[in-house]
Parts: C-alpha cells; sequence; structure tokens
C-alpha cells in the first residue's frame, strides 16, 4: 500500500512544479520519506523534485515504458517512502497528439487509482471557476478530482468568490496561494534550468516553494487524500528480472554526468548495473580522462549548447572519446550525447566522432516517435521498434549518415531517417527510456563485456 496523490492542472503554466515540488519539501520537513514522480518525457522538473525529496525523482510515460510497467515501476521508485507525489503534465487530459488522452495526468491517474489535486491559475476567474471544475470532475468518470488548491490569488475578496465557486460543485478547497514571483526558477529556451546547474538558486527557490506550501496548503487533507488510494495489484519492477543473466566480467561503463549533461533515468544506471556493468560518472566538464578500464561510455542528453565553450576547452577528455569511439568501444549518445561527438557546436570544437555540426535554431523539435532500428548496434538488432521522444532546438548538418540509426514516419507521413551508427556509436537526438526496452541495455553491457578496457593516456 503506497499513499499517492497526482497534482494536475487545466492547463500547463498553472503552477503544477510549484504546488508539487512543495508539497514533496514541505512533508519531508514533517519527517515523511516522499517519493516524487513526474508524468511525461520531462528531465527537468524530476531534478527540482529530487532536491525536494533527498531522494531520486523519476518518471512515468506509458509510451516510453509501456502501459504495463508504469505500476511496477511507480512501484519500484515508491520503495521504502511513506507518501508519493506524481506531478502531472500540461492539462489533465493532454495526452500524446492524436489519441484520446493517452500518456496523459488522467491516464496516469487512473492506472495509479490516485487522487487527483488541481492547481488552477485563478487569475481573471471568479464564479466561472464553478464551471471549469464541473467540466474536469465530470469529463472522465474513471478520474478521481479530490481537491483544488487555488494559485495566484489576488486578494481576500478574490479568494471568497473562488471558495464560493468550489463550494457549489463539492471540491473541497485543499489550498490558496497568493502571486509570488519570488518562486521563479531560472529559465532558459526548453524550459527551467536544471537543478543540478541552478546550484544555490535551485535550493533556494525548493525552499521557497516549501515555505509557500507549508503556510497554503492543507498538508494533513493531503495526506489523508493519499492514503485513501487503494493497493495497488502486482510486483515492484525489478531491473535484474528485466534484463537475465548478468554479463561477467563487470566491465566499466562511463556515464556523463555533471551540469552539461543531466537528461537521464535512475532505472538506466540501475539497469546498467543488473546486466553486469560497473558505472562510474564521469563529468566532462571537469574529468580529462575516461575512468580506467572503461569498456562503454554512454552521453545523455542535456544542454551541452549552454557549456559548449567549457566542453571545448576540456580538449583532453575530447580526445579520449575520439579515440575510443574509433578503436570501436561501445558508445550510446542521445541529444546532448550526440552534439557533444560531432564536430563542433555553435563553432567550438566537439570530440570530432561524427563529421556534423550542432547548431541553435529557434525552432523547437519536440514529440514522441514510434521509431524502427535501421542498423545493426551495440544497443539494437535492425529492425528493432522503440518509441522514444525528441525535445531540443538544435540542429545538426549533416543530419543523417549513410547508416542511420532511426527510422520513421513523421506526423504527415513523410519518412525521415537519423541519427549515426558508426562501429560501436549508436548517436541520435532521440531519448529513450531503459526500462522500456531493457534487452538494450543488456545488449550495449555483453557488447562492452568484449571490449577490451581503456587506458587512459599518460
Amino acid at each position: 500500500m503506497i499513499p499517492r496523490v497526482v497534482v494536475a492542472a487545466p492547463a500547463s503554466g498553472s503552477g503544477k512544479t510549484t504546488v508539487a515540488t512543495g508539497l514533496v519539501a514541505a512533508l519531508r520537513r514533517r519527517g515523511r520519506a516522499v517519493a516524487p514522480f513526474k508524468v511525461g518525457p520531462d528531465y527537468i522538473d524530476p531534478g527540482y523534485h529530487a532536491l525536494a525529496a533527498g531522494r531520486p525523482g523519476r518518471n512515468l510515460d506509458p509510451v516510453l515504458v509501456g502501459e504495463d510497467r508504469v505500476g511496477p515501476l511507480f512501484a519500484h521508485g515508491a520503495a521504502g517512502a511513506d507518501l508519493a507525489v506524481v506531478e502531472g503534465v500540461m492539462g489533465l487530459f493532454d495526452g500524446r497528439s492524436g489519441t484520446r488522452g493517452y500518456a496523459s495526468t488522467a491516464h496516469l491517474a487512473t492506472l495509479l487509482a490516485a487522487p487527483v489535486v488541481l492547481v488552477v491559475d485563478a487569475r481573471g476567474q471568479s464564479r466561472s471557476l464553478a464551471a471549469l471544475l464541473h467540466g474536469f470532475r465530470g469529463f472522465d468518470p474513471a478520474v478521481r478530482l479530490a481537491g483544488v488548491v487555488l494559485n495566484r490569488v489576488g486578494s481576500e475578496h478574490h479568494e471568497r468568490v473562488l471558495r464560493e465557486a468550489c463550494d457549489e460543485v463539492g471540491l473541497p478547497v485543499l489550498g490558496v496561494l497568493g502571486r509570488h514571483a519570488a518562486l521563479e526558477v531560472p529559465s532558459r529556451h526548453l524550459g527551467l534550468v536544471t537543478a543540478a546547474e541552478g546550484g544555490s538558486a535551485a535550493r533556494r527557490a525548493v525552499a521557497a516553494m516549501a515555505d509557500l506550501v507549508e503556510a497554503a496548503v492543507d498538508l494533513d487533507a493531503v495526506v489523508r487524500l493519499a492514503e485513501a488510494a487503494p493497493e495497488l495489484p502486482g510486483a515492484a519492477w525489478d531491473p535484474a528480472l528485466e534484463v537475465g543473466t548478468p554479463t561477467a566480467g563487470r566491465p566499466v561503463v562511463a556515464v556523463a554526468g555533471g551540469s552539461a549533461f543531466t537528461f537521464g533515468y535512475a532505472e538506466h544506471a540501475e539497469l546498467l548495473t543488473a546486466a553486469g556493468a560497473e558505472v562510474v560518472v564521469v563529468d566532462p566538464l571537469r574529468d580529462e580522462r575516461l575512468p580506467e578500464r572503461t569498456s562503454g561510455l554512454v552521453l545523455p542528453g542535456g544542454f551541452p549548447e549552454q557549456h559548449a565553450a567549457e566542453l571545448a576547452g576540456n580538449a583532453a577528455l575530447r580526445a579520449e572519446v575520439a579515440r575510443f569511439a574509433a578503436a570501436g568501444g561501445p558508445v550510446h549518445a542521445e541529444c546532448g550525447g550526440l552534439l557533444y561527438l560531432a564536430a563542433e557546436l555553435d563553432g567550438q570544437p566537439m570530440c570530432g566522432v561524427l563529421d556534423a555540426r550542432g547548431r541553435m535554431t529557434e525552432r523547437l523539435t519536440l514529440g514522441y516517435r514510434d521509431a524502427v532500428a535501421g542498423a545493426d548496434s551495440a544497443l539494437h538488432p535492425v529492425g528493432a521498434r522503440v518509441s522514444g521522444h525528441e525535445f531540443h532546438r538544435t540542429v545538426l548538418e549533416p543530419g543523417q549518415s549513410a547508416t542511420p540509426a532511426w527510422h520513421w514516419r513523421s506526423a504527415v507521413g513523410h519518412a525521415v531517417s537519423e541519427g549515426f551508427v558508426w562501429r560501436g556509436v549508436h548517436a541520435s537526438y532521440l531519448h529513450t527510456h531503459p526500462a522500456g526496452a531493457p534487452e538494450a541495455v543488456a545488449r550495449f553491457v555483453s557488447r562492452c563485456a568484449r571490449t577490451a578496457p581503456w587506458r587512459s593516456a599518460s
């Protein structure tokens, strides 16, 4: 039995992150162990959740991992906690384009049988709030809308009118937040600055959210809602069962981390370890050598474009990555990792593994992709199918190699080939969730075990 509550909203920008992060931090202050989750492929909010909870923030996304894994992954991520807070994505019923709400917050709430707290941006509203709440509560009877947090309330009179509107539809008001510009955290072209980059500013923002929620939200009422959620059937996700018999030899897999490479899932390291690897973090902004005995390299996404000069300045590590890849070492690179392998990024030299150049643009590329592997690689056999997600404002020129990593159809039916497979390198803009394809992790570790351990040049 895992007490749980979902924090949702009618639309993006309503204050979900403030309320969810503040709830996690405020409940932790009360001595509760809180497991934080985020609906969808977001990498940024879970970093703030982790700061608030003191444990990893995790994602729940049926597109990327399959509907049947959502409950088990939730149970795995909530192990050792006495309450879970799940932050939604976009509006409550907004899911994957072209579906009727698949992978929406409402979809996840039904999979988890969790009550929903709706955060409403009340600016410019009075009694019309009643109509909005009536519609959201009745739209899908499977979703239990259990309470409301009113955000950006302008005055005592405004609050009174809004409470009367909530009373008309019989929904309890669990909290009332005013207009607090001081809670804004640093942002950039893809959203918030990551918690790892935000440093003390991120910690101050989380503390301010906790202060606000502690003062403005009835925490006891939220806990009672969470405790009323029914028991979830089935066993928790187990990475060892997902990957099977571990590879012998404990090959070292270096995983890029630090401020430039923050877009990863906690389950990735867990699967790598279960598959037999020894996971060692390397920071391309600071470390000048690959870890000794490295037999595989994972370059996750992040914001390398914000750190291009510093990455370029670490010529020693760039050269080692290039030599490792040229020698056939297995390399798994996604989005930011793809850019790091390019010849240059916004005019700054990168590793030069790929004959391509990256640059920032004004155009946002965003969306789920159903992809087919274009070639045998360290991760996938040719023809393997995965679901992934793109999220970037950069372009790579040329955008594909003679051996693309993936093929898919665009929303309008155009054939798309994307990414690079070269020797042991699999590099692409496509973000995947390793829990959705554990066989790829096992294949990668097996390939690493057959690779001669790397010895850094002295």
